[in-house]
């Protein structure tokens, strides 16, 4: 009951932030056949392979390497599902920033469709936090990820 509830406020207070920000990086990926369920709509659990996409398309735009003596790694996700999403159909995939820590930020999404490209059907929000390749230990941010919050 109490994970519950700390979900829908987590999932509230995204929605609170994101109506005030304009997205730090956008993106558009399709809807493959593959994405669907047996209900005929995409899978919940493919909305993190969205995420992870365009999260992932984001650091590659950004130059962040993705291999070297230091990376991001997701401690904490999560979404909120406000609308299927059916097969044919284009998304994109809003990414907003905030909170920024010695070691960590959090990342929130929004996923809209072609067909309703006004309302979101998703959001979600992730932690991230930046790790040595050699220890795994959480390290303070790169500054070449610090300056994305000045």
């Amino acid at each position: 009951m109490i994970l519950s509830g700390y979900q829908e406020f987590l999932g509230q207070m995204t929605s609170t932030i994101l109506e005030h920000l304009h997205p730090f990086y956008s993106c558009e990926m399709p809807v493959r056949w593959g994405d669907l369920d047996a209900y005929g709509h995409v899978n919940n659990t493919l909305y993190f392979r969205y995420f992870e996409e365009a999260r992932f398309q984001l650091m590659r735009e950004k130059n962040i390497p993705t291999q070297g003596e230091s990376h991001p790694v997701v401690v904490t996700i999560g979404c909120t599902f406000l609308r299927p999403i059916f097969h044919p159909e284009k998304l994109r995939v809003e990414i907003f920033i905030s909170e920024p820590g010695r070691s960590s930020f959090m990342m929130h999404y929004r996923i809209f469709t072609e067909s309703h490209p006004d309302s979101p059907s998703a959001e979600g929000y992730s932690k991230v936090v930046w790790v040595s390749s050699d220890t795994g230990k959480s390290i303070p941010l790169p500054d070449y990820v610090r300056i994305w919050f000045d």
